[in-house]
């Protein structure tokens, strides 16, 4: 089997060979210099978000991103809480689904996948529903590529003082997000997304004081928030067996988002590779689905050139023979493919997709250059 490729996808994503040889190593759970690792990385979150302790906190939770998001959804909304979600996308609706499961109150305002919640219509259903307590919409969409305006919405959520919680899973680390100036309660993202580390774990800064008022009301044992940043608050000891070869790659990959510049330099990087990517492809026919004024820098969705007729999956094994490896696509209502650009990837990743791609084309004989 082939593995020598890139993936151009929104996470699992390309790590670097430095992040990969931490894996070789064994760790013990109990270990202090385990648990230190454990608390550096905690300190270094808060770090990137602009807010410290103790104020803030941060929390390591098992599992992906998905994990972290109803950990959050399911500790922290009570009994008699009522969850508004904002959903333009999959994403925000797994967050509905999570909820229908976990018998938490909700309400659901949705939005086409092309289009952002609209902050003054999230306004108007605070005004209308004073037992809307929570409100909880994603950052960066997957579902198209929709870069959601978080810190509008949220100056709405905390006007309305209300708590605002923010599934930042495809952006943390790779978009400059200002945790407390945007009103931001809960922020969950994950370990193998923008900061460049590997699947295993997601992670949840939150406004400490929200956090411990959640004691005693989570509806899973397992993914019991409060009780998670208890235990991890004493030395770093994680409740249940941690994933350590995945932590231990995380703390390097912190490590070298810093060496590259911190989030500025990376958010730069991303950005630079998304329009060059539409540049590019946007040469050889393929037109993103998204207006440009809400796209963001982490994944676009195309539409296939006018006259195509190959499948997506001819494409896909075409490029991926050749060293990268694209996404299908998720709008339901568009024939669209998706091309990531975070992880280890530069302008000449982009380059050589673009000369791959158009080879492919000619080689299909169904678009003409």
């Amino acid at each position: 089997m082939n593995h020598n490729y890139k993936l151009l996808t929104p996470g699992p994503l390309t790590t670097t060979d430095s992040v990969k040889r931490e894996m070789l190593f064994d760790h013990c759970t109990w270990d202090d210099d385990y648990k230190a690792i454990t608390q550096r990385i905690r300190a270094g979150l808060l770090e990137l978000a602009h807010v410290s302790e103790p104020e803030y906190t941060a929390v390591l939770m098992q599992g992906s991103g998905t994990f972290g998001v109803e950990s959050v959804l399911t500790s922290v909304v009570g009994q008699g809480d009522k969850l508004l979600i904002c959903a333009n996308g999959a994403y925000g609706l797994r967050m509905a689904d999570i909820a229908r499961h976990a018998g938490v109150c909700h309400v659901l305002y949705r939005q086409a996948d092309n289009r952002q919640p609209d902050p003054a219509h999230v306004a108007r259903l605070l005004r209308e529903d004073r037992a809307i307590t929570h409100v909880a919409m994603v950052h960066s969409e997957t579902t198209s590529g929709i870069l959601n305006d978080i810190e509008a919405v949220g100056a709405v959520v905390k006007a309305a003082g209300r708590t605002f919680i923010v599934d930042a899973m495809s952006s943390f680390g790779g978009v400059d997000i200002p945790m407390a100036d945007y009103g931001i309660d809960f922020l969950i993202s994950s370990a193998n997304k923008c900061i460049q580390g590997v699947p295993g774990f997601s992670f949840i800064l939150a406004r400490r004081s929200l956090l411990e008022q959640s004691a005693g009301q989570a509806r899973s044992l397992s993914l019991d928030l409060y009780d998670q940043w208890k235990t991890m608050e004493k030395d770093g000891k994680w409740r249940f067996t941690s994933p350590t070869h995945v932590v231990l790659a995380f703390a390097k990959a912190m490590e070298e988002l810093a060496e590259e510049g911190g989030i500025p330099a990376r958010a730069a990087r991303y950005a630079a590779n998304q329009r060059l990517l539409v540049e590019r492809l946007g040469a050889l026919g393929f037109r993103p689905y998204l207006d440009e004024s809400v796209q963001g820098p982490i994944i676009t969705s195309f539409f296939y050139p006018v006259g195509s007729a190959f499948t997506f999956q001819e494409m896909y094994d075409y490029i991926k023979a050749h060293g990268y490896v694209l996404y299908p696509g998720k709008v339901m209502q568009a024939d669209t493919f998706r091309v990531g650009n975070i992880g280890e990837i530069y302008a000449e990743d982009i380059e050589k997709l673009a000369a791959i791609m158009a080879d492919f084309l000619k080689e299909a004989g169904r678009w003409a250059s």
